[in-house]
């Protein structure tokens, strides 16, 4: 189970990183149900990137795998070929969602959007990761 202060310290860190790279994101911490523990929009963070963010935990913290990891699956004739229909479009193969593992089990995923480049989202939430 992720604790709101483990969740706290995962969108500290993300921030960080973010701060580093010179962007700003929004950042979403849920456990494995896909339910939010916690949330952070930087100042100038582009307005959609919430959403982003969230999806990309969404799909992460449920399925287990980082979001950019479900590309493979998701063309025509595999299990997600069509995540716009799946939980209400609420999947996402965009880089940027990390799974955080606890002794071994899923315990939930840390998102980040808001980058014009995917790649830097997820440098921003393995930071997250990396702080539980």
């Amino acid at each position: 189970m992720i604790t709101l202060s483990q969740a706290k310290k995962a969108i500290e860190a993300s921030e960080l990183k973010a701060k580093e790279l010179g962007i700003a994101v929004s950042t979403a911490v849920v456990d494995e149900y896909g339910v939010l523990i916690a949330f952070s929009r930087m100042d100038n963070a582009i307005k959609i990137s919430p959403r982003f963010a969230y999806a990309k935990a969404y799909t992460s913290g449920t399925i287990g795998m980082p979001t950019e990891a479900m590309a493979p699956y998701a063309q025509e004739g595999k299990p997600y070929h069509d995540l716009n229909s799946l939980f209400g479009g609420e999947l996402t193969t965009m880089s940027g969602g990390e799974p955080i593992m606890i002794d071994g089990k899923l315990a939930g995923a840390v998102g980040a959007g808001g980058s014009t480049d995917v790649s830097q989202d997820d440098m921003c939430a393995k930071a997250g990761v990396a702080a539980i």
